[in-house]
């Protein structure tokens, strides 16, 4: 992301990545950190969003990617895990919610995937005449509710503390949510929770995504 962002995503950089992080997709769907290790909702975000910079996430088995990050959204909390037969946990509405974004251009012609257990409305999202690649509004409700720290900051899960790792990317599994509202959507809370669009890549406000790019594509570039 950073050598994108600054402009020297070169080839010779960018030779093998792909070949490697195909290489940590397991049998679940999602991506480890290294071959053979389990799948992790931080590592499966890295990844894919790696693939779509090197412009190789077709080769991804999306099918079963699509199948592996639905089944982390809890039904009961409303938010996801990073693993299978985890707890739920705030920083995850991000780099499992942020994957949406990412997979929609590949994902199947199915407009959800049944996880075993839930019926057909729970799992597909179903609000309002509209269907959804997950509950966008029970992932709100999670942050707003259970991550919010009386005194300010956003947490894992109630109990536990507030921190900045967790204001962060509960924030920013927020902001990746509200973008996929439709328009006649409401903001849970109101127009004073809405916040700003990030690049869905770069988790990055889009407009200082764009002024850095600017900047960087207009200098002189590296000699090799």
């Amino acid at each position: 992301a950073a050598a994108a962002l600054s402009g020297v995503l070169t080839p010779e950089l960018m030779q093998g990545s792909g070949d490697y992080i195909m290489r940590c997709q397991t049998y679940e769907g999602g991506l480890g950190g290294e071959p053979g290790n389990e799948a992790h909702g931080g590592y499966t975000f890295c990844a894919v969003a790696a693939m779509v910079l090197l412009g190789q996430v077709h080769r991804l088995d999306t099918v079963r990617l699509e199948r592996w990050v639905l089944r982390r959204h809890m039904a009961l909390e409303g938010g996801f895990s990073g693993r299978a037969n985890k707890l739920v946990d705030g920083c995850y509405s991000f780099w499992q919610g942020g994957l949406l974004p990412l997979l929609m251009p590949l994902l199947s012609s199915r407009t959800h995937v049944l996880v075993s257990g839930e019926d057909d409305r729970t799992a597909s999202g179903v609000r309002s005449g509209h269907e959804y690649p997950f509950d966008l509004e029970a992932l709100q409700r999670y942050i707003l509710s259970a991550c919010q720290d009386p005194s300010g900051g956003l947490r894992d899960k109630p109990s536990l503390r507030r921190d900045y790792y967790h204001t962060c990317y509960c924030l920013s599994g927020l902001a990746v949510t509200q973008s996929l509202l439709l328009s006649n959507d409401p903001v849970l809370g109101g127009l004073s929770n809405k916040l700003l669009f990030t690049d869905a890549v770069l988790n990055v406000e889009k407009s200082k995504a764009q002024r850095a790019l600017q900047h960087f594509n207009a200098l002189p570039k590296l000699q090799g």
